[in-house]
Formats: structure tokens, sequence, C-alpha cells
């Protein structure tokens, strides 16, 4: 990546959301993963959490007494605790709220207003707060008030149904292994919530003539749900259905609009995902098995003609897969430029030297626990290391109530007394 020029500045004004200063009222997992996002980018994020912390602590493997996975959860950002439920506590959130730029929540529809912290009372101390909600199933409908979690997302936004495999009647569909749903929920929340800041910025510029609040631009409401989160991802299959009849079946492994694309067993009962779904690459591939008379098969001259006849094709890699251990067939492969991995698990991927070399897999100091291993964010921003947006581990809880409450609302006590 090109150096930046203003790579010799500190970090804090190397990162895109420098100043950004967001609230979060989560817990569990979606509206945590958007703020973690966030935070890495730069936001001050404070994140607010009952006096025994957030549920997600007590998930879990855990070293030295501490939840390993609290500090990717809640690295970057400044703990402090409130009890909501008390009315002092609630007053000092609502000075928090009128000195952010942007909330985010997850709380079951409802529970804020219920306790008198809803958006026309922060919109109230602050009208130009963004305001991310996150539910199950949203603000509205009626499906609001029913509980949710990610499965349930997977469930219903039809994830779940596409991960079985094809016949398979006897075990049920299994889940991919990570909370994808609330992950997904997070990422959407985290750019709803910076296109609403820019959005509303923009109309403080006068730029565009919109609804205006004095003279800067008023805060959104966002909502965003697990179930829709997951329904975006369906690709073609509503209007396929609406227009067709036609119902998405599962299809394992394989993609059932390329082929041969697919997940083949090697001699040492590992995987390889082999994706050979291009015409070139196709030819190269069937060459590298010793097959070269199927790339030369009118049959299979073009996807749609390889997706009729996947299931020969197929028998034909997987002939060839299994006379090799996972890592010698991927070299194969690999030097005839066909895409493929084995499948790895977190032993590999700690491992590998591609991850290593770009900092994807790092080495922090947890003040809580020491080394850990830690995945780099996402996103790469020229100028910034990934090291460099790793500013801090997830802290203790409320670490940070003296310092937020000091520098946010000018109370000098301290955060025992806090």
């Amino acid at each position: 990546m090109t150096p930046s020029p203003d790579a010799a500045l500190p970090v804090a004004a190397r990162l895109p959301l420098t100043g950004l200063k967001v609230l979060e009222l989560g817990h569990y997992i979606a509206a945590p993963f958007a703020t973690r996002l966030l935070a890495d980018m730069g936001a001050e994020v404070v994140k607010v959490e009952p006096p025994d912390g957030d549920p997600v602590r007590g998930w879990g493997r855990r070293h030295q007494g501490h939840p390993l996975w609290f500090s990717i959860h809640g690295r970057n950002k400044l703990s402090v605790t409130l009890d909501l439920k008390n009315p002092a506590d609630r007053a000092r959130l609502l000075k928090l709220a009128a000195r952010a730029d942007a909330l985010v929540e997850n709380y079951r529809p409802g529970y804020l207003e219920r306790i008198g912290l809803g958006p026309e009372v922060l919109h109230g101390v602050n009208p130009r707060l963004v305001i991310a909600r996150v539910s199950g199933y949203g603000q509205d409908g009626p499906y609001r008030d029913k509980p949710a979690f990610g499965a349930i997302g997977e469930a219903m936004g039809g994830l779940r149904h596409l991960t079985a495999n094809p016949g398979q009647t006897e075990l049920p569909p299994p889940r991919c292994g990570i909370s994808i749903s609330d992950d997904l929920a997070g990422m959407y929340a985290a750019l709803a919530l910076v296109s609403a800041c820019w959005g509303r910025d923009r109309v403080g510029q006068d730029r565009v003539g919109q609804d205006r609040v004095g003279a800067e631009g008023r805060g959104r409401i966002i909502d965003i749900n697990l179930v829709d989160s997951v329904l975006s991802l369906m690709e073609g299959m509503l209007p396929e259905y609406g227009v067709t009849g036609a119902i998405r079946q599962p299809a394992g492994a394989a993609i059932p609009t390329a082929a041969p694309t697919n997940t083949y067993p090697c001699a040492d009962g590992k995987w390889l995902c082999v994706a050979g779904n291009s015409d070139l690459i196709f030819r190269r591939l069937m060459a590298a098995i010793g097959r070269p008379e199927l790339a030369a098969d009118p049959r299979m001259a073009d996807n749609a003609g390889r997706c009729a006849h996947v299931a020969e094709l197929d028998a034909a890699i997987a002939a060839w897969s299994r006379t090799l251990p996972a890592q010698e067939a991927q070299a194969v492969l690999e030097a005839a430029e066909v895409p493929c991995s084995r499948l790895y698990d977190i032993r590999d991927i700690a491992e590998d030297p591609h991850f290593r070399a770009r900092d994807s897999v790092m080495a922090v100091e947890d003040p809580l626990m020491g080394p850990l291993l830690h995945p780099a964010a996402p996103f790469r921003f020229d100028g910034v290391s990934p090291r460099e947006m790793v500013r801090w581990t997830g802290p203790a809880i409320g670490a940070h109530n003296a310092q937020v409450f000091r520098d946010w609302l000018g109370e000098e006590r301290s955060g025992e007394e806090a």
C-alpha cells in the first residue's frame, strides 16, 4: 500500500473516525460488534455496562479469570458502568448522550422507552444524536415484541434452510459456527450510523435542502434487525420465487449456478475447496488432475454445460484429490493457477505466513491477560498500520469511569465513587 503523506502524524489523526463520539448501550453481540468496527476506525466509543458487566463477558474460554473473547469484543472502547434502572444513572446517561454524535443499542423494542430513555427523550437533550437500534425483528411489525437471538435471525432470514446437506433429513441444518446474523446486523448498523452522521453533517453545511434543526442537521433513528440482515443476503432467491415459484434448496458445499465449485476429500482426511468455474480455469484444472479430455468435451464447453454434468466433474476431481494430502493437492492446483484452499481451522489461520505477513493475525499485549493473538480490523487505510488500529484491548468493567465522567461531563469524582 502506498504510504500516506500524513504517516508522521499521531495515529489518532490518521484514523478516519477520530473525533466521532459514540455511546454503546449494547449487550451480547450485535451492537457491540457494530461499535467494535467503529472503534477500530478511530471513533471514541463509550461502552455503558451494568455494574456486573455485559453478559457476554461470561461467554467463551477464560484466561487468568478473564474472558478471552472480550479482549477483542471490547477493544478500543472505554468501559463505564451505569445502572439504567437507577434514576441518577439515567440522568448521567442523558448527559453523556448530550455530548455524543451517535448511540447504538440492542435492547428489545420498547425497553428504552419504558425506562425513560427513548428516542424522544434522547433527542430532547441532543437533536443531532444518531440512534442506531438493533433488534430481532425490527421496531415495528407483528413480531416486534418477540424475543430473538442470532440463531433466530438465521432461521427466519432463510440462511439455516440453505446450510443443510442435500437429502439429509436425520440431522437439522447446522449453524455456520459463529453468530453470523448478529455480526451482519452489527456491520449494517455501523454502515448506517456513519451514513446518517455524514447526512446529518451535510445538511448542517447547507449543501442540500433537507429538514433542519437550527443551523444543523437532525439525528436520524436507524432500525436494524437480525432477520432482515440475513434476508438481505439471499441473492436472487426472492425474485426467483416471485416470478417462477422456485424455492432454492440446499446445495451442500457446491454452488448450484457455477461448476465445478465444491469441496473435495483428500488422502489425509482433510478437505480441499476448489473454484474452477471459469472456462479458462476449468481447462487448467482438468489438465492439473490429468483429465484434459473433460476440458475438450463439448458438453463441458461452458458453465451451463458443466452445471448440467456437475456430478461427473465432481467425481473426477474427488477421485484425484483422494490420492493426495490436502496441502499437496493445494500446491498442485496453485501451481496451475486454480483457485483453491484447504479448509483452515484456527491453528492453520494462526500459523499461516500470509496472515502473519499482513498482520491479519497479530500478537497484542492485554493488560489483564498478557500476550494474546488478535485478528486485525478487516479494513485498511493508507498511512495506518493494522497494529496501530488496535490501540488497546477489551478493558475491565468500568475501567474508564473516572476518565469518561471527567472528560465528557466535567466530574472530578473517582471511578470508585462514580
